[in-house]
């Protein structure tokens, strides 16, 4: 990687090495050839205490996480919920940690990129505000979709970090993939 790849990212975190609790940090100054010193750099390497897995405490919060998206967009379920029981039996004892996550003032900040995502069947929605036929049929399939996304999100995810493995979602992935590297 070159000196000039590294100025626009400033922040590099390597998990190879042997715990994603203890962090390291080194500055390095770039100089080219030709010019004069770059700002530092800040390297940030995350240490485990050995093995190729993550610590159970990790492995918690990084499955805890996965509840964050599907409690943004538990709203999109309220037509698969009402119709299937088995879901809401599923989803009802997360009726007051999705209460309490929903009247947390800052979640809109925190939200920022999820929304993004989450916006377009949201202003479909807005936009169209279908009371019965065609319409009404084409925003459930769509809110429905979007749920059930989620909700497999959740289950894959949260099982995979459990598990101590690393999950690859469909989409989310592969855009987080392009703003990495």
């Amino acid at each position: 990687m070159s000196a000039l790849s590294l100025l626009h990212k400033p922040f590099l975190i390597s998990l190879k090495g042997p715990s994603l609790l203890s962090l390291t940090t080194q500055i390095k100054t770039h100089r080219t050839q030709f010019s004069k010193p770059k700002r530092p750099t800040k390297i940030i390497t995350a240490k485990s205490n050995g093995g190729d897995s993550a610590d159970t405490g990790d492995r918690i919060i990084s499955a805890v996480c996965y509840f964050y998206p599907f409690f943004d967009g538990v709203q999109y379920g309220k037509y698969v919920i009402t119709q299937f029981s088995p879901i809401h039996a599923l989803i009802q004892p997360l009726f007051p940690a999705i209460r309490v996550f929903k009247s947390f003032p800052l979640n809109g900040f925190l939200a920022i990129v999820l929304d993004v995502l989450l916006i377009f069947p949201d202003l479909l929605e807005r936009s169209f505000n279908p009371r019965d036929g065609l319409g009404l049929d084409l925003l459930m399939s769509l809110d429905s979709t979007v749920f059930l996304y989620l909700l497999v999100c959740l289950i894959y995810g949260s099982s995979s970090c459990l598990l101590g493995q690393v999950p690859r979602l469909p989409i989310v992935a592969e855009a987080a993939d392009r703003q990495v590297l």
